[in-house]
């Protein structure tokens, strides 16, 4: 597929441009994923990438299962031209994508804060919620709580001098809960806008540059000197600052002979990598999308007969859940991962494991169809 060209959106109202990286063979199975789940525009494909237009935030952008890792993208287009110039003359044209149009690197690194402010903006609304929620049942106890005090202190008006000093020490105690509560809930709202408030000056945004180069770009040049170049045009354009450890921003360079595509990971955990699988087995992504070629619908019976570590049935369960799963093996240590593996993600209750063997089940099926030996000599006495 031919290259050109390209650049980011406008803004996140008018769509982003993203790019994600697939394994090989998986670019179709992207392609109908972002679509579907992203509502996704002007979508195309080179070998090993996807790139596409979307709205989406970012939890939203989380929940791509064929994907690799995401990236927002910055510049794609043609490939550097390595000849017999000399090195200098190539650096300078490395160089040119940061200096031959900087409006593309503020309009993408914009885009890319709006994302994370508006990120943390959700947290901190959904914490807020979830406060309010905490308050209002602390009410509704505490309402309980004074009106059993008030038919005690009736039915034992002997005691009203001990329930008045118990009612006082209560009242102690949730004034100092609610002040409690209170500095957690700053502290929280402090934590939600740190990323946002630390990348809001451009001056104080540190960054390092990670790169792949392959074909003729990889045989003349390292990934160490591409990266030193861009870094420097960077430091001098932008005035950012390089921190190899532990940058802000990360930018990633792909250069090769078909494109250069330029982009920031959007998350520093590549969406491939799945919290919810314990011990990896088949890659998460190649697991989806067999799964995906099941056609799995709601009620339906789906058995994997060799399950190995489940991570077929933990992508389907997942996505679908439905769906009554049953995994089977012959290998105790196998089960072991797998069932390791459903109490993590908590999905126990949702696949039944068997250990069986599909060889021997085979095996005895073949010798019940077979004939006989007294059968093969009646064969042969008539024959």
């Amino acid at each position: 597929m031919s290259v050109a060209p390209g650049e980011p959106g406008s803004g996140p109202e008018a769509g982003a441009r993203f790019f994600c990286t697939a394994g090989r063979g998986l670019e179709p199975f992207l392609m109908r994923e972002v679509r579907a789940r992203l509502a996704a525009t002007q979508v195309e494909y080179i070998s090993g990438k996807v790139f596409f237009t979307t709205c989406s935030d970012l939890n939203m952008l989380k929940e791509l299962k064929s994907a690799e890792r995401l990236f927002l993208l910055i510049k794609k287009q043609f490939p550097l031209i390595v000849s017999s110039v000399s090195k200098g003359k190539i650096f300078n044209e490395m160089q040119r994508l940061i200096n031959e149009d900087p409006g593309s690197w503020l309009n993408a690194i914009s885009i890319w804060k709006n994302l994370l402010e508006l990120n943390a903006k959700k947290e901190k609304l959904s914490q807020r919620d979830d406060n309010q929620l905490k308050r209002k049942v602390g009410e509704n106890e505490i309402i309980i709580a004074k009106k059993l005090k008030i038919e005690q202190m009736q039915k034992i008006e002997e005691n009203r001098d001990c329930q008045l000093g118990k009612q006082i020490e209560e009242q102690t105690l949730e004034q100092r809960d609610f002040t409690t509560k209170r500095e957690n809930f700053q502290e929280g709202f402090q934590n939600d806008t740190e990323i946002a408030t630390d990348t809001r000056n451009q001056n104080d945004l540190t960054f390092r540059v990670s790169c792949r180069c392959s074909g003729t770009v990889g045989k003349a040049f390292t990934a160490q000197e591409v990266g030193k170049v861009i870094g420097i045009a960077l430091m001098k354009h932008f005035g950012w600052k390089a921190d190899l450890r532990n940058p802000k921003l990360e930018i990633f360079i792909h250069l090769n002979d078909i494109y250069s595509v330029v982009g920031i990971p959007v998350f520093r955990v590549p969406l491939a990598s799945r919290a919810y699988i314990k011990t990896a087995g088949l890659r998460s992504t190649i697991a989806w999308a067999m799964a995906s070629l099941a056609d799995i619908k709601a009620g339906a019976f789906v058995l994997d007969p060799m399950c190995g570590l489940g991570t077929i049935l933990l992508e389907a369960a997942k996505e679908w859940p439905d769906v009554y799963y049953v995994g089977a093996d012959v290998s105790d240590s196998q089960l072991l991962g797998t069932w390791d593996n459903l109490k993590a993600a908590g999905l126990e209750d949702k696949i039944e494991l068997l250990q069986v063997s599909v060889i021997d089940e085979e095996t005895e099926a073949g010798i019940s169809q077979s004939p006989t030996a007294s059968e093969e000599e009646s064969q042969m006495q008539a024959v």
